[in-house]
């Protein structure tokens, strides 16, 4: 069937089921004077002939300093239902972001300049979107059925990367950075506004707040063929990826990586009681676990240092007391600022005095076991010197660790329910 494309303005639509949903394809451009004409009339004609919805295509152009502009005003011009934007800034995500929020379609997509993804994977991409059975629709490379021609290096940078954020965070998609991805534009609005990134992994940390959050992400396998003549710096991009994951896993942590997410899409009717509520899966635990074990390894170079200057003074036990103390107290409190903190609408319950009396109990815990670790210590080998006892102390302390952990969680900062 052939679809006329629609009009650069689009209509609103009614809400009616038998009305198809508008899709806005996005392509943001860096210096691709080159590529960016035979990929837009390409992409033109097959939507054209082939896509059963209305379309136009977004040129993004983000900083380029060669034809590329020039280019893209002249697709604008000559071919129907094509835009063009430009921006002073650079990087992906930001070129995302703003066609994304600007867009009045229903549905907002994107794809790579090179097309390196198989166009005949385009309809089934928007399919689940326009039918409001799915929320963000991804492209994976890495799915089965998926068909790809890339070099060894970047597969295995890819299966390492994807397997990170799998084990890692708790995601589910199997790839993270395909560029060919869309989203139904209720749903992405909140959550592009949410995401920092403005360079590669925009892509990532879209679909980390989505999973989060209770969003239903669909994958399409995809036919992708490696751009040989590709410009992306894989080690500079890999860093920057391996940064932003630990901060993404830092704000699930500290409650910051909640979205008021908007019922589930009209087009498809659900019970009303329906929302996309956030899932509170092992992403959250894992990331509490993250700041848990920093903020364990700073109090822990915090008592070394106290200890060593106090023993020179004091006996093992008196020491290990002060040491101790001085440390649980700041670590009782970071851990309640940022490991178990809650959101507005889940703050742990009770005062302030409360939680740390709930967290001195565990720190008399610590005590007697590392005091009594020492003293073994001195009865076994009477002449075991400072470093000794140190080592003794740490070995048992990292071993009540997890018990200290799970106390924290569930005891000491837990929610106070009637």
């Amino acid at each position: 069937m052939t679809t006329s494309p629609v009009a650069t303005e689009m209509p609103a639509l009614s809400p009616g089921a038998e009305q198809h949903a508008s899709v806005d394809i996005v392509i943001p451009v860096l210096n691709e004077e080159r590529a960016l004409p035979g990929c837009v009339r390409t992409l033109h004609a097959y939507l054209t002939e082939s896509f059963p919805y209305p379309w136009r295509i977004t040129i993004i152009d983000n900083g380029s300093v060669d034809a590329t502009w020039e280019l893209a005003t002249e697709l604008e011009a000559t071919l129907p239902a094509v835009f063009a934007r430009r921006l002073n800034i650079r990087g992906r995500g930001a070129a995302l972001r703003t066609g994304w929020l600007e867009s009045p379609a229903d549905i907002v997509a994107y794809m790579d300049v090179d097309l390196s993804t198989g166009l005949d994977a385009l309809t089934p991409l928007i399919a689940p979107l326009a039918t409001g059975h799915s929320s963000i629709a991804i492209g994976t490379r890495l799915g089965y059925g998926a068909r790809v021609h890339r070099g060894l290096k970047r597969e295995l940078i890819s299966r390492a990367y994807n397997l990170l954020l799998r084990r890692g965070m708790g995601a589910s998609v199997t790839d993270a950075q395909c560029g060919f991805k869309a989203a139904r534009a209720e749903v992405a609005r909140p959550l592009v506004e949410k995401v920092s990134d403005d360079g590669f992994f925009f892509d990532t940390e879209l679909l980390l707040l989505a999973e989060y959050n209770g969003v239903r992400v669909h994958e399409v396998p995809v036919d992708w063929v490696e751009d040989v003549d590709s410009r992306v710096n894989v080690r500079r991009t890999a860093s920057a990826d391996l940064r932003g994951v630990a901060r993404v896993a830092y704000e699930i942590a500290v409650g910051k990586a909640r979205v008021d997410l908007p019922l589930r899409p009209s087009l498809a009717p659900v019970h009303p009681d329906a929302t996309l509520a956030p899932r509170q899966s092992r992403v959250e635990s894992l990331s509490k676990i993250l700041t848990f074990t920093v903020t364990g390894l700073l109090s822990t170079a915090l008592f070394v240092a106290i200890y060593l200057v106090l023993r020179h003074v004091w006996v093992p036990a008196l020491a290990d007391l002060v040491a101790l103390a001085v440390t649980s107290v700041a670590n009782t409190e970071a851990n309640r600022k940022w490991t178990f903190a809650r959101t507005a609408e889940g703050r742990s319950a009770g005062s302030r005095i409360r939680q740390h009396y709930r967290a001195g109990i565990l720190f008399f815990l610590y005590y007697a076991s590392t005091t009594g670790a020492v003293s073994l210590l001195r009865f076994l080998f009477p002449g075991a010197n400072k470093v000794a006892e140190l080592a003794a102390i740490l070995v048992v302390a990292i071993t009540l660790t997890t018990f200290r952990y799970i106390a924290l969680d569930r005891w000491a900062f837990a929610r106070e329910t009637r």
